[in-house]
């Protein structure tokens, strides 16, 4: 199914996100000052693949 402008606007939102946010997790991953930031990190990069699918599965 074709994505319209919308949908592809909000993907292309949401891998910009993910490229800034796994940034981030290497940077605490390198240096974990707090150990609960990399699980949180990783959640949001997960919840926003879901985002993603769910988009293109509309």
């Amino acid at each position: 199914m074709a994505l319209n402008k919308k949908q592809q606007k909000q993907i292309e939102a949401a891998k910009n996100k993910i490229t800034r946010l796994r940034g981030l997790l290497t940077a605490a991953k390198n240096q974990p000052d707090d150990p609960q930031e990399i699980p949180k990190l990783e959640k949001q990069i997960a919840d926003l693949n879901a985002e993603i699918e769910r988009i293109r599965n509309e």
